[in-house]
C-alpha cells in the first residue's frame, strides 16, 4: 500500500519561501510520476506540478518561474521549493500518486499579505 506523507508547510509572509516535501513508502517510487496538488477554500483542487520518473518537470502557468519541484530517488522523496510566495498561494497542499491512486494528508500553507 502506497503511503504519502507531506511536510514543510506553515505562516510566511508574502514574497517568502517554504520548502514542502513528500516521502513516500510502499512504491516503486523510481517509476512514478508525482504531482503536488493543491486547494484552496472554496475551490477545487488544482495541479500545480508534477515530475515523471525522469525527473521532467511540469508547472501550472500561476507558478512558473516561482515555483521548482524536484525528487531524490535514493530517500523516495518530492520537494516543492515555493518561492516569491503570493497570498493567492494560500492553500492545503497534496501530494499525489496517479499510477496507485494514493492522496498524501495535505500540509497548510499561509501567505500573509
Amino acid at each position: 500500500q502506497v503511503q504519502l506523507v507531506e511536510s514543510g508547510g506553515g505562516l510566511v509572509q508574502a514574497g517568502g519561501s517554504l520548502r514542502l516535501s513528500c516521502v513516500t513508502s510502499g512504491s516503486t517510487f523510481s517509476i512514478n510520476a508525482i504531482g503536488w496538488y493543491r486547494q484552496a477554500p472554496g475551490k477545487q483542487r488544482e495541479l500545480v506540478a508534477s515530475i515523471g520518473r525522469g525527473g521532467i518537470p511540469n508547472y501550472a502557468d500561476s507558478v512558473k518561474g516561482r515555483f521548482t519541484i524536484s525528487r531524490d530517488n535514493a530517500k523516495n522523496v518530492v520537494y516543492l521549493q515555493m518561492n516569491s510566495l503570493k497570498a493567492e498561494d494560500t492553500a492545503v497542499y497534496y501530494c499525489h500518486d496517479p499510477r496507485s491512486g494514493a492522496w498524501g494528508q495535505g500540509t497548510q500553507v499561509t501567505v500573509a499579505s
